[in-house]
């Protein structure tokens, strides 16, 4: 089975191909010619296809990242994926930007994600060897200090980490310092789930975006008295 996966929901876009659980290719984009990295998502997958002898017809399986994460790379992302599974008639995985950094944590512990909503707001969710304890959820600032940190390896940006540390004295693990490899863990996680479901589960109707929050509402000037 091969299978396509894609991210630019976070830091970078990420792009892999794998047969199996076997990685064929595997790309990173960063911003550049200040261009969003989320702009070389289709040519980048275009590319890897190319690399391999390889069309859109000849993969069995999408995953994406559905979010929390930048809203115009969510949009990107689960846009593209929508429309490739729906085209050609295959299953759609969905995977939380949540999840796909919990797998950073190679120790026994739980694992705590953290990522800045902005307005005194994080999006959290707990996971312990690879099962989810906490749903990702939209928490506020008192309820994130109250939280027993013990036993617990805590995975953040850098405002959260900064957070943490002013607030509870906790020291968080930045998953752009540690700068990991989180296509591989998306392609990972949707290998897992379609080994573990039927494909009927991973309908591309099915497939939202993960919006713990509404996006943000620009107003022109000229309709502000509207």
């Amino acid at each position: 089975m091969k299978i396509l996966t894609f991210d630019t929901s976070l830091d970078k876009t990420y792009v892999t191909l794998s047969e199996n659980d076997k990685i064929l290719s595997d790309v990173i984009v960063e911003n550049h010619d200040e261009k969003y990295h989320s702009a070389y998502l289709i040519p980048t997958i275009v590319s890897i296809l190319k690399e391999h002898n390889m069309t859109m017809k000849d993969i069995d399986a999408i995953g994406t990242n559905i979010g929390p994460g930048s809203f115009t790379g969510i949009r990107a992302c689960v846009t593209a994926a929508r429309v490739i599974a729906q085209q050609l008639k295959l299953p759609l995985v969905g995977i939380s930007s949540l999840e796909i950094l919990s797998r950073i944590n190679s120790t026994l512990s739980k694992t705590l994600v953290i990522l800045d909503a902005r307005k005194n707001q994080f999006y959290t969710a707990v996971y312990e060897n690879g099962k989810e304890l906490q749903k990702p959820e939209l928490t506020n600032s008192q309820d994130l200090i109250s939280f027993d940190f013990s036993n617990t390896f805590v995975i953040s940006d850098t405002a959260s980490a900064v957070f943490l540390k002013d607030n509870c004295s906790v020291q968080a693990n930045v998953y752009t310092d540690i700068n990991a490899d989180l296509g591989k863990f998306l392609n990972s996680i949707v290998y897992e789930k379609l080994k573990k479901f039927d494909t009927e589960e991973f309908l591309w109707g099915k497939l939202k975006p993960l919006y713990l929050q509404a996006p943000p509402v620009t107003i022109s000037p000229k309709n502000k008295n509207c």
